[in-house]
């Protein structure tokens, strides 16, 4: 065998297959083996090699073993004379493992070779040729010195910048992106340190290497596509952290005691650089849409107001400065607000959410402006053009800010077609897949998930239900259809917690039926019975439930010496106001049972709970969990603010106790008394 190759995949399904095309065209003339390791992708990535790919031979892990150790499952199995360690998301060219063999034979001394890469826009790629990042090295690449001197002998050392990239040169480091390794050189350094998860190992492997006796090559003669970082975000803090991590594993396994210290202090001081970086960037990229909004808005009062004022007071008419100063301030605010609450600033926003936004703020700011007294009603005429500003100018800055081509501003004008899994058995999934197409309903149809949670998954399914959360989020998933035949209630609503920060709408297939009936009509057939679920998983949920924590702080500030006489804690009434607005804490929480409450969305540890203001002695632990669902599932302001009206005097209580369990203990210790 003349050549092995071996690709890790971890969710890049689409990624894959076209590498694995790719591969196959340029292992035409060539005795080639390829070995697809994947590492318990949730994303068919499986079954289609399977479908699609039958002569490669597939490894199929049930977790994620890591990108070393994944690697090294295939090389301990393959035979070739060369082996390819290769990223799934890579295209390479027809000649270019025959071009690399040739300069392998015709350079003895080479023990691995690099080619120049290029990403999906054609830019060339410095990690094509690097240096070990010796401390000197990582410090000029960390604090940027590399990246403002990128051809500098001093300062690009780590990207080798100064060194011409169309010429073949000797390098330290080459890329595990495309890592072509002779094997004598393999048995010699070994295989990948499974120390390593996901970065540094090439880094590692290249060093021994060269430590073995073999040289590292950079081989510009062919070129490849490298797509870069689709199996984790390069500008996330997870990233800088497990890269980071990654070097200062390299230095404490081939650095001095001194030089390896002082390397992880370095490497420290970077992570938090680069979190505090990351941060700023993620706080200015949340606020410029708002701001610009608000901006513009202001700025169309400020212009119109005196044409406005001229129009209806004459000449020498105007409105007082108050209005400009606070009024309109005031009115901007309300809007952004409700926008922000409509979701009319997530990444993802249709034109209805900014005008329901828009609209609801102004039925707030006419209902408050009917109750204020005559001399503070200036005009409604200026309430409804602002109406129309705040809409316009929100639909078009977010329609400039999409054709950035940032994902955090994108414009969705026209409806799509929901991407759908199917949690149940095979033959259940078949069936409401052919309701759906005999009724026409149209979606995208992601795959089928297997109802019971273990290791192995059988064929035909992408994951299983205990793998719900990370599905939905890797398959982009708008809807989950969930085969009552195979589930139990109580699972099905546990699933449906576990999707935190979604948007994720729920449905129910019913058993054995002809059609899914839908809960607006018993005699349409083909509608889907709706799960009329309001969970605590929505992102706007969660922000309700921030907002009422503040507003019913403030309230309980303002009424605070009357609530002195009716709480039983004063003091502690005045410390769960504070850590409200520190948030710290919310007014209402789940009952505290246990540590945690696993598969329920996070919250805050609670002052009340949902038990709170029930006719109860005491509650069982499996009670108190039934309660935490419902409270998840179905929750509204309504019931928070029906919860802290009935218990209101325990306002004062510390938070994270236990009210059925307090009034058990002290019911039972009252019995002892009596008798």
């Amino acid at each position: 065998m003349e050549l092995s190759v071996i690709i890790v995949s971890y969710n890049v399904k689409h990624f894959l297959e076209q590498c694995l095309n790719a591969v196959i065209r340029s292992a035409d003339t060539i005795r080639t083996e390829i070995i697809v390791v994947d590492n318990n992708s949730v994303d068919g990535s499986v079954q289609m090699v399977r479908e699609k790919f039958p002569q490669v031979f597939l490894i199929a892990n049930h977790s994620n073993n890591g990108f070393a150790k994944a690697n090294n499952q295939g090389i301990v199995i393959s035979r070739g004379k060369y082996v390819l360690l290769v990223n799934p998301d890579t295209v390479v060219q027809e000649d270019t493992f025959l071009k690399c063999i040739e300069f392998m034979e015709s350079h003895p001394e080479a023990g691995s070779l690099g080619v120049k890469m290029i990403d999906g826009k054609g830019r060339f790629l410095p990690e094509s040729k690097r240096a070990f990042p010796a401390p000197e090295v990582a410090f000029y690449k960390i604090f940027g010195f590399s990246a403002l001197f990128p051809r500098s002998r001093k300062f690009g050392r780590y990207s080798l910048g100064y060194l011409d990239r169309e010429s073949v040169h000797e390098v330290d480091v080459i890329s595990g992106a495309f890592m072509f390794i002779r094997r004598t050189a393999l048995d010699k350094s070994g295989l990948l340190d499974e120390d390593f998860f996901m970065y540094g190992e090439d880094i590692d492997l290249s060093y021994r290497i060269k430590e073995s006796g073999y040289l590292n090559y950079y081989y510009p003669e062919t070129a490849i596509i490298h797509y870069k970082g689709e199996s984790t975000k390069k500008s996330s803090i997870n990233y800088v952290v497990m890269f980071y991590q990654a070097m200062i594993i390299f230095a404490r396994k081939h650095f001095s005691k001194n030089a390896a210290r002082y390397y992880a202090a370095l490497i420290q001081t970077a992570i938090y650089f680069r979190a505090v970086v990351s941060i700023t960037v993620r706080f200015f990229t949340g606020i410029i849409n708002p701001l610009l909004n608000a901006l513009i808005v202001y700025a169309c009062y400020c212009l119109f107001l005196p044409v406005w004022a001229k129009h209806l007071f004459g000449i020498n008419g105007s409105y007082p400065r108050e209005y400009l100063y606070y009024i309109v301030p005031a009115y901007i605010l309300v809007w952004t607000l409700s926008i922000y609450f409509s979701g009319g600033y997530e990444k993802l926003v249709r034109p209805v959410n900014l005008l329901k936004g828009v609209l609801t703020g102004t039925i707030i700011i006419l209902i408050v402006y009917a109750l204020l007294p005559e001399h503070l009603r200036f005009s409604r005429a200026l309430i409804l053009i602002g109406t129309v500003w705040m809409f316009i100018t929100a639909l078009i800055i977010r329609l400039l800010l999409s054709q950035t081509g940032s994902s955090n501003f994108k414009l969705e004008l026209r409806k799509r077609k929901k991407r759908m899994i199917i949690v149940g058995s095979m033959a259940a999934c078949k069936r409401v897949l052919e309701i759906l197409n005999q009724n026409g309903i149209k979606c995208e149809f992601a795959g089928c998930v297997h109802h019971i949670t273990g290791e192995h998954v059988p064929d035909g399914y992408i994951g299983h239900i205990g793998q719900i959360e990370e599905i939905a989020g890797i398959n982009r998933i708008e809807e989950i259809i969930f085969c009552s035949r195979d589930l139990t209630s109580k699972n099905i609503i546990k699933t449906m917690l576990l999707c935190t920060g979604t948007d994720v709408e729920f449905k129910i297939a019913q058993p054995e039926s002809l059609s899914i009936i839908g809960s607006s009509s018993v005699n349409t057939t083909g509608d889907l019975y709706v799960v009329h679920s309001n969970t605590l998983s929505r992102r706007l949920n969660r922000r309700k439930k921030r907002l009422l924590d503040i507003a019913v702080a403030l309230i309980l500030v303002l009424i605070s010496p009357v609530m002195m006489f009716i709480v039983k804690n004063p003091r502690g009434y005045l410390r769960n106001i504070g850590l409200n607005f520190l948030g710290f804490t919310s007014w209402v929480s789940y009952c505290q049972f246990s540590e945690n409450h696993p598969g329920l969305p996070g919250l805050k540890t609670g002052v009340l709970t949902p038990a709170d203001g029930l006719n109860v002695v005491s509650m069982s632990p499996e009670a108190l969990e039934n309660l935490n669902l419902l409270y998840a599932k179905d929750y509204s302001i309504s019931n928070d603010i029906s919860i802290i009206l009935r218990s209101c005097r325990y306002l004062g209580r510390k938070p994270g106790s236990n009210p059925a369990k307090n009034r058990s203990g002290m019911n039972n210790s009252n019995n002892k008394s009596k008798s």
